[in-house]
């Protein structure tokens, strides 16, 4: 049995061009290592524009990918495209996640309240936008990672809801 595809795709002008470097994708491998200890995490870097963001969900989710996190892109920016990328990709919202996010980190930093991530279900592929900040992405793929665990198994056609 081939092992569960896990895919990060971190979405930041800055670091595409070299600018910067990218702290909160290798954060999210991490948190999905300490989880998910045999799955294969495949990571990709794209500039904050849509069609290349959208054609890497679609990739992995063609490849069968479990999951697939977004870190960046998320914020009020004029360049911020990651939630229209992702919806031109999903099939199904799960907007819980999202609003499940906003919430947690939102009782540390007021501002969490202006991200636009969003979630939803391609197939059976969970795709879901985290912010772009390592601490941010951090805490919100912790503040929702038993969700996302019980989701991948109703996703995958397993457990059904308790």
């Amino acid at each position: 049995m081939n092992p569960m595809l896990l895919a990060v795709l971190t979405v930041s002008d800055r670091c595409a061009q070299g600018l910067a470097t990218d702290t909160a994708g290798p954060a999210v491998v991490a948190l999905l290592r300490q989880n998910w200890l045999h799955a294969e995490i495949q990571t990709a870097l794209v500039p904050d524009d849509q069609d290349q963001i959208a054609a890497q969900l679609d990739h992995w989710c063609r490849q069968g990918a479990a999951l697939v996190l977004t870190a960046g892109g998320t914020g009020l920016g004029p360049r911020d495209l990651t939630p229209e990328a992702t919806l031109r990709v999903i099939d199904r919202l799960a907007p819980g996640l999202a609003e499940a996010m906003r919430a947690h980190s939102a009782e540390r930093n007021p501002y969490a309240w202006l991200s636009r991530a969003v979630a939803g279900l391609k197939g059976n592929t969970l795709i879901i936008n985290l912010p772009g900040s390592r601490r941010g992405a951090e805490e919100s793929l912790a503040a929702i990672l038993p969700l996302v665990a019980h989701g991948l198994e109703v996703a995958a056609g397993g457990r059904t809801h308790p």
